[in-house]
């Protein structure tokens, strides 16, 4: 998952690292007492300059403009729900350097550039931009860090060799899969600031890293899936607030299939759902919280169940999902599950008999096109 630049920020400047002075607001809160500075829209893609996130503001009325104006947007597909108001910096340069992971192979690439605050990335073959993929381990990329540095031009390669020596802790201490600088900034005097960052981590190295952990539950709000996640052990990612197909599935995999099978066929598929039925545990209570963020969904016409019964009864399965919809009756769409595995006809009987709310199907092709046929239309 990648952090909030506020986040990534503040975990950096936690480790000693040079940033510049922040603040997070969110709608309603009161402005910091500062007259100038930059208004950030805090979201976890990029290319916010370009969409008219981030702003700069010189005195208290442009300060207030610019919340306004931020707060609010969507910017590629994500609600901007909280600014960093941060102030000025004097630079002379732009840089770029970053820390990518190859789990993979063990390996990390390092990059750097002079140039910073573009999409150097996406310009592989500009003659400046110099890479190198090393093992993953400190040494080894505290050696690339020199070697890459050394290839800049003279007034960057003390600033940039500091910057990549300082960054490698933080980049092990969180167990980052990107850490990226664009732009760091490099003065007259030839100090050095983090002008903008990206921090990746793996959410599967939460449960050790606890100041991580600590970070997301503070703002729960801000990272809606992955303080779910935390909370309730499965995964739930809202794909498209429009999307007219709800998904209930258990294994990542099959949520991907499907999400792909139906976007083939033309539909837009409201959520990425992977429930985990192994750890239900008798207690419909995951299957009741999915159900209503489906069912609030304005344009929901048909839910898809995708699970296959391993250790977990399929009967089983098909008493929590009754007793779910009994508990959320403002789900009103129609309701197709493709069932296969332990227990299969134990599930029909009881679904039968309360009444056939769930339309069942054991074929993977037939369950999509039968929930497509149930859904109106797709939108032209």
């Amino acid at each position: 998952m990648m952090l909030l630049e506020h986040d990534a920020k503040e975990l950096l400047a936690e480790l000693g690292l040079p940033v510049p002075q922040g603040t997070l607001v969110r709608k309603g809160d009161t402005l910091p007492l500062v007259t100038q500075g930059v208004v950030k829209a805090q979201v976890p893609v990029g290319g916010r300059g370009k969409a008219g996130g981030i702003r700069l503001v010189r005195d208290r009325v442009a300060l207030r403009e610019g919340v306004d104006a931020v707060l609010g947007m969507s910017i590629k597909g994500h609600a901007v729900q909280a600014v960093r108001i941060e102030g000025l910096i004097d630079f002379v340069s732009e840089a770029y350097l970053s820390f990518t992971l190859d789990a993979a192979q063990a390996m990390v690439t390092v990059m750097m550039s002079p140039h910073g605050g573009i999409e150097v990335e996406d310009e592989s073959t500009r003659e400046d931009l110099a890479t190198e993929s090393v093992a993953l381990d400190p040494d080894a990329i505290r050696a690339a860090v020199e070697r890459l540095s050394a290839r800049m031009p003279e007034a960057l390669r003390k600033p940039m060799r500091e910057a990549g020596e300082k960054l490698i802790p933080a980049f092990f201490e969180h167990e980052a899969m990107l850490l990226e600088i664009n732009p760091l900034f490099v003065r007259a005097d030839g100090s050095w600031a983090i002008g903008d960052t990206k921090l990746a981590i793996d959410e599967n190295a939460l449960a050790r890293r606890p100041r991580l952990v600590s970070l997301i539950e503070t703002n729960a709000d801000l990272y809606r899936e992955a303080a779910l996640k935390l909370a309730q052990g499965f995964d739930y990612v809202e794909l498209d607030p429009q999307g007219d197909i709800g998904l209930i599935t258990t294994g990542a995999g099959l949520s991907m299939q499907l999400i792909d099978e139906l976007v083939a066929r033309g539909r837009s598929p409201f959520n990425f759902c992977d429930i985990r039925t192994g750890q239900f545990k008798g207690d419909p209570a995951r299957l009741i919280q999915v159900m209503q963020w489906i069912a609030a969904g304005p344009n929901i016409k048909s839910v898809l169940i995708n699970f296959f019964a391993g250790h977990t009864n399929l009967g089983e399965i098909a008493r929590l999902l009754i007793l779910a919809l009994d508990a959320v009756p403002e789900l009103k769409a129609p309701i197709t599950a493709r069932f296969i595995g332990n227990g299969l006809e134990e599930a029909r009987e009881i679904i039968a008999a309360a009444g056939d709310p769930i339309a069942i199907e054991t074929d993977l092709e037939r369950a999509i096109d039968l929930a497509i046929a149930r859904a109106e239309p797709a939108h032209v």
